[in-house]
């Protein structure tokens, strides 16, 4: 039943006419009743009936002109819809009383209440049958109006939807430059220095990668566990580059391995990790990822680093925030997808190291 409303109420032709038959209906059945209530004479009855038949009938078609004269002045000022309007309906109401007395004269004998004196008795109780032809002309404009507000109503949601998904194919399409620019870097470093098969095995874990990430649809969403996969992929990548001073650690729980999250949006948490982490120093550098539901309907992901205060230069940590890539890009795009509902907070631990802790959503939806 609720589909076939809400079908009725997108098909705007269809929504008038069942409205348009269904209000002429009622005013037949309420003429009816009242002729059965007011009127006793059965000799007279079947010549009621017929007048209000004729009534309804010609009230039905003469609205329906009304129609056509309102469409066009949709288009204009409030005052110009008000004035033709109430002539229009004064007018069209004249003809429906010469319709209706005439109906009079000629099916009913016992119950005139004039004496026809004057041709101008024709247009008696004009202002009734404007009054009725009002009610349905603000009827009419009150749909119209509701119509416009949700046409209005769906362009805007329409145009942020666009917007949003605009900005977020922006912001992902962001990161790719700057991560292979990063990586193209490290190999021809180790190109450079004779590590010709390190320098092979990262350019085969590299188009791997590549060939994983670049398959996603930007605006898509994705599960955590694929994401986790993907930096697993880069970890492995980076391990290549630092045998020996990198260290991961991952510790996603079961029960947020479905939580979905925007594309590659833990990308550039790893690889802030390793640029400003592991690559200025020569210590051994555990970088943790970790993820758990809290429990109001969110999660929340870490990424650390143990690397030293002394580690990353400060000047590197202001770059990280100014330069609109990187975590900063990771902050834009959890606002434009989740608005409010997201959080990012990023920053040197006390004790050494540096963390990115995020929260979002969590959504186990398929999307």
């Amino acid at each position: 039943m609720s589909l076939r409303l809400d079908a009725l109420l997108k098909n705007r032709s269809a929504l008038f006419w069942t409205l348009h038959v269904g209000g002429w209906l009622g005013y037949l059945v309420s003429q009816y009743l009242g002729t059965l209530l007011y009127e006793h004479k059965s000799a007279s009855l079947a010549g009621y009936l017929a007048v209000i038949a004729i009534a309804a009938v010609s009230g039905f078609l003469l609205s329906l002109e009304l129609r056509y004269i309102y469409r066009r002045l949709w288009i204009s000022s409030p005052r110009v819809i008000i004035v033709g309007a109430l002539i229009s309906c004064y007018l069209f109401a004249l003809v429906w009383r010469v319709i209706i007395n005439s109906a009079y004269l000629t099916y009913t004998t016992d119950s005139m209440e004039w004496d026809m004196k004057s041709p101008l008795e024709f247009f008696s109780n004009a202002l009734a049958s404007t009054y009725l032809l009002l009610c349905w002309t603000g009827l009419y404009f009150g749909f119209k109006y509701y119509e416009s507000l949700q046409e209005q109503r769906e362009a805007t949601l329409r145009a942020a939807s666009l917007a949003q998904e605009a900005q977020l194919k922006m912001l992902r399409y962001q990161l790719n430059p700057h991560f292979l620019f990063n990586t193209l870097n490290s190999l021809s470093s180790l190109v450079m220095t004779g590590r010709a098969e390190q320098a092979e095995e990262m350019l085969l874990k590299l188009s791997t990668f590549f060939r994983t990430s670049l398959s996603v649809d930007p605006s898509a969403d994705v599960t955590l566990a694929e994401e986790i996969e993907l930096q697993r992929l880069y970890l492995d990548i980076e391990k290549v580059r630092f045998p020996s001073r990198l260290r991961v650690e991952i510790d996603i729980p079961p029960e947020v391995e479905s939580a979905r999250l925007p594309a590659l949006v833990l990308q550039p948490l790893v690889e802030n990790a390793i640029k400003y982490g592991v690559s200025p120093t020569r210590e051994k550098v555990t970088l943790r990822i970790e993820a758990r539901a809290l429990g109001d309907g969110r999660m929340e992901i870490i990424v650390t680093n143990s690397a030293s205060p002394n580690a990353a230069r400060a000047k590197d940590r202001d770059k990280i925030e100014s330069t609109g890539v990187g975590l900063a890009n990771v902050c834009q795009r959890l606002n434009a997808r989740f608005g409010t509902h997201a959080k990012c907070e990023f920053g040197p631990l006390s004790n050494g190291g540096y963390q990115v802790h995020i929260i979002m959503p969590l959504d186990r939806s398929n999307g």
